[in-house]
């Protein structure tokens, strides 16, 4: 996989228009899963204005949702900031992936396109192999940005409109999405050790330790040391 900065400006258009194309049915759950999002943040207290602060600059969902549910209980600030930064650990094994393609290229395109490394910017980012280009890649990452702001502000002014949205199903589409994303990695039983892992892990400390954001962290890393074990194992 290389990360191409010295493409001619034809290719570029071209590969950021497939990116964005590629990014589409993930948009699709993505944007009903902000809704919801918003909504929640609405009920928690949160103007408009200030969720689409907060997914401007951290876009994260599964941390923004922990942050929400953190504000509605009136928690300390100290405690959303930090339970952010542990949901969002599981970026550094991610960012690890990338680290060779990255080499040498200019600082602040990789500074760039590592802000938009949501799961899905960077599970398209493996699919797409050595044919990744930094077009292709800011192709993904802000067709999603972009839906995943409109998504959550609006889902805060009309958060008030909607009693439930978990009635509506907008609950589902976070699951939906990863389980899509997880189809498209799979590449014969070799590839059930890790995730197993990181179900395990997962389940079991949410078992122990309901309502906190430790199982994400469980997950991502039980996951990726089955994964580096097998690697190291097998090569």
């Amino acid at each position: 996989m290389t990360l191409s900065s010295s493409s001619p400006p034809a290719t570029v258009r071209r590969e950021f228009a497939l990116g964005a194309v590629h990014a589409l049915p993930i948009v699709a759950g993505a944007v009903p899963f902000g809704f919801l999002l918003g909504s929640l943040a609405a009920k928690a207290g949160l103007s408009p204005l200030e969720m689409g602060l907060m997914s401007a600059l951290v876009f994260a969902g599964s941390s923004q949702f922990v942050a929400v549910e953190l504000w509605s209980r009136d928690a300390a600030g100290f405690a959303v900031v930090g339970s952010i930064l542990l949901v969002n650990l599981r970026h550094l094994l991610m960012g690890a992936t990338l680290a060779p393609r990255l080499e040498g290229k200019p600082p602040l395109r990789v500074g760039a396109a590592l802000f938009l490394m949501a799961d899905e910017v960077w599970a398209l980012a493996l699919r797409r192999g050595e044919a990744l280009t930094f077009g292709y890649w800011f192709g993904v990452g802000l067709t999603l940005y972009v839906a995943w702001l409109a998504s959550t502000v609006a889902g805060t002014l009309a958060g008030a409109l909607i009693a439930d949205p978990a009635a509506w199903g907008l609950d589902f589409t976070f699951i939906a999405v990863f389980l899509c994303l997880l189809a498209g990695f799979w590449s014969g039983a070799g590839a059930l050790p890790p995730w197993l892992a990181s179900a395990v892990a997962a389940l079991s400390v949410h078992a122990l330790m309901p309502g906190g954001p430790w199982h994400i962290l469980a997950g991502a890393v039980a996951g990726g040391t089955v994964a580096a074990w097998r690697g190291r194992a097998l090569s």
